[in-house]
């Protein structure tokens, strides 16, 4: 039997548009840990999926998908690059269209328990910081520190407003705010690994924090329990 790493591992929950991913990425960074996008994981396999013809309710054609997923992460310096099959999908996986897909195709038991052992294999040392919706709740549950980031739904959708504006697409502030009550709904009241913060989550609303803030708090919480040195 494989020996599991017992690396450090802080886990970030918490709704699209919280801030999960930049502040992952940023914090990850200065502790020079391991990172996990766990969510970039789902959005290849949808993305994958529409590629091949694959539809969004076969949850068994689905799940092969999700097992023989071609896909690489490459750290650089302004940020992750994504590959699947080869071809560059850091910017496609990103789409509002390949979000709401990747909700779907995350609401799936087989789809679920076929990139589990993958997501796993990111615990390596020095540490990990693994951002999610399930990272504390199922595929790392002896996390010694969890965290659930969450932020007004108005907020959520000003703030990818913002992000699309910047790539040079106009998106619509309602449709936006509908789609992501929409998401939160599914991912909240789907039967399994439901959104929802682990018993020993410290809950940190960033609705009106700045990202250096909330990268600071976090650092403070992980210094504070003996978990790394700050910076």
């Amino acid at each position: 039997m494989r020996e599991v790493s017992k690396a450090t591992v802080l886990t970030i929950d918490g709704p699209g548009g919280a801030g999960k991913g930049t502040i992952s990425r940023l914090l990850a960074e200065r502790l020079g840990w391991h990172l996990l996008d766990s969510g970039a994981l789902y959005r290849l396999t949808a993305l994958a999926a529409g590629r091949h013809g694959v539809a969004l309710d076969d949850e068994t054609a689905l799940a092969e998908v999700a097992r023989s997923l071609d896909a690489v992460f490459v750290a650089q310096e302004e940020g992750t690059r994504v590959l699947l099959d080869g071809a560059d999908a850091t910017t496609t996986i990103r789409t509002e269209q390949v979000g709401d897909a990747a909700s779907r195709v995350a609401a799936l038991p087989a789809v679920r328990e076929a990139l589990l052992a993958r997501q796993r294999d990111f615990r390596q040392p020095p540490g990990l910081v693994a951002d999610g919706r399930d990272m504390g709740t199922v595929v790392f549950t002896d996390a010694p520190l969890k965290v659930f980031l969450t932020a007004s739904a108005t907020e959520r959708a000003h703030r990818r407003q913002r992000q699309l504006r910047e790539v040079g697409v106009d998106a619509n502030l309602s449709s936006l705010l509908k789609e992501i009550q929409a998401r939160d709904a599914r991912d909240m009241q789907r039967s399994v690994a439901p959104l929802k913060p682990a018993d020993d989550a410290i809950m940190l609303d960033t609705t009106r924090l700045t990202i250096p803030e909330v990268v600071d708090r976090l650092t403070e919480l992980l210094t504070e329990r003996g978990l790394a040195s700050g910076t």
